[in-house]
């Protein structure tokens, strides 16, 4: 640009001015966290001005100067938006959760939103509490909390009316249903035993629910894990202890409830020379969960999970269940598995009008024998085996009784303790009238390497003890697998 010195500090001044004529706010919008630029179509946004453009006219000295320092925090302005716009992104950027702790984070971000929450999920892969909803307000809620949010079609008052229809016009023997909030649908199964007439109701019940139900087919057969296993029997049942609780300062432990009604003993061996406890409360079809006291009182019931290979995990506390949520089971016939929270508040028809409502679907396996097994995630316990398809070659899908309703229902809390009573909590309790057991077997006598059989082998070379202490192993001496 050509300038001569009347004209030169004008120009100059005006070229400062351009900075000024050109609106930042009519321009594309700073990006913002799930809320793509849509500029107004109708509207073309203007291009900044040139020096050229502007009208020659003579400012002064205090016309200048106040021009250029409006220039100078406009310009600033245009800078720092950015970067203010950057700083909300990083503090709505999702948090990172265990799975315990998204499930607490989830069921109170639910109850806070209520209708405008649409369910949740755990993504174990990013560690990532996902919240669906239902308006952008929800999901702004959502984001504060560090969930990543989503919005969906389908609200949780749907999804629930839809379960209610299958329980009223589909109440199949072999079918199972659950809210799958990751495809924001309720997602039925059927066994193989569902066919001919039985498919037929099924389809008819879930064709006028376009858009809100998925129906997949199950390969195995659905059924309580009622028999088979070592670790306790009652009443011709074996089953696998869950986890030791507290009732009132009394020791006991929970199992499932299809495994003995209310006052069936239980004992360690299938002999019953080595008595465990009664059952004090039990509840099936419906839920699925017993309450089992101890006959002695002094029983020490260490608040632990078998892994397997020798050690344990300590139990600390009961948590609710997530989908995504990584878990693993421990059983009396197939030891330790693990797998994923798939399902929750599922309802299962095993058949002969054996309903449960509230149980954890999952993609572990399990087999007969591993019913009341426990169920947990780190330091938590989650749940009580229940029943389901498939075996631990195949696989297949397994539900569980909530921990948390069980203890709730039978006023008892997770407990916690050393060895079982009789012996030493340490090497070479003796108890017991038999060959040799292993570790920490419940009843007369507690130790890693205690005397404590009913037989010749005895309870088998890992014993019967905490909450699946003595899965079953291949020197059992119970005569099943």
């Amino acid at each position: 640009m050509r300038v001569n010195r009347r004209t030169g500090s004008e120009d100059r001044n005006r070229s400062r001015l351009s900075v000024r004529q050109e609106d930042p706010l009519r321009g594309p919008s700073p990006p913002q966290p799930h809320k793509p630029d849509r500029p107004d179509p109708q509207r073309p946004v203007r291009p900044p001005m040139e020096v050229s453009q502007l009208s020659h006219r003579r400012v002064n000295k205090r016309t200048s100067a106040i021009a250029a320092a409006s220039a100078a925090a406009l310009a600033g302005a245009v800078i720092l938006l950015p970067n203010a716009n950057a700083s909300d992104e990083k503090e709505a950027a999702p948090r990172t959760f265990a799975g315990p702790a998204a499930a607490e984070t989830g069921t109170a971000l639910a109850a806070d939103l209520g209708a405008d929450a649409a369910g949740w999920y755990f993504d174990g892969d990013s560690g990532r509490l996902v919240m669906n909803v239902l308006d952008e307000e929800a999901a702004e809620t959502a984001r504060a909390k560090g969930a990543e949010a989503r919005i969906v079609d389908n609200s949780m008052a749907e999804l629930k009316a839809a379960t209610q229809t299958l329980s009223d016009q589909a109440s199949i023997p072999g079918t199972a249903w659950s809210i799958d909030p990751k495809t924001n649908k309720v997602s039925v199964l059927a066994d193989r035993t569902v066919t001919g007439d039985k498919l037929a109701e099924l389809e008819q019940a879930t064709d006028g629910m376009a858009g809100l139900v998925s129906v997949k087919r199950s390969q195995g057969e659905f059924k309580p894990f009622a028999d088979g296993g070592d670790a306790i029997f009652g009443g011709g049942s074996r089953c696998s202890l869950g986890f030791n609780v507290d009732v009132n300062g009394a020791p006991g432990f929970l199992t499932a409830g299809h495994c003995g009604g209310v006052g069936q003993t239980w004992t360690a061996d299938q002999g019953g020379a080595q008595p465990l406890g009664a059952t004090a409360e039990s509840v099936f079809p419906v839920a699925d969960f017993s309450l089992v006291m101890y006959d002695d009182p002094a029983t020490e019931a260490p608040s632990t999970v078998d892994l397997q290979d020798g050690t344990t995990q300590e139990i600390t506390e009961a948590a609710e269940a997530s989908v995504g949520m990584e878990v693993q089971r421990s059983g009396s016939t197939t030891g330790l598995s693990d797998g994923q929270v798939t399902g929750l508040n599922a309802t299962v028809n095993y058949g002969n009008g054996d309903i449960v409502n509230g149980l954890i679907q999952t993609n572990v396996c399990a087999e007969p024998g591993d019913s009341g097994g426990a169920m947990f995630s780190g330091t938590a316990a989650v749940g009580l085996t229940s029943g389901g398809s498939g075996d631990c070659t195949v696989g297949g899908e397994t539900f569980f009784q909530p921990v948390t309703t069980a203890l709730e229902a039978v006023g008892a809390t997770i407990g916690a303790g050393g060895a079982g009573a009789g012996g030493e909590a340490g090497d070479g309790g003796e108890a017991g009238a038999g060959g040799e057991a292993g570790d920490g077997v419940i009843g007369e006598g507690a130790g890693d390497a205690g005397d404590a059989g009913a037989g010749d082998q005895g309870a088998g070379d890992e014993g019967i003890g905490s909450p699946v202490d003595g899965a079953r192993d291949d020197s059992s001496g119970s005569g099943h697998q």
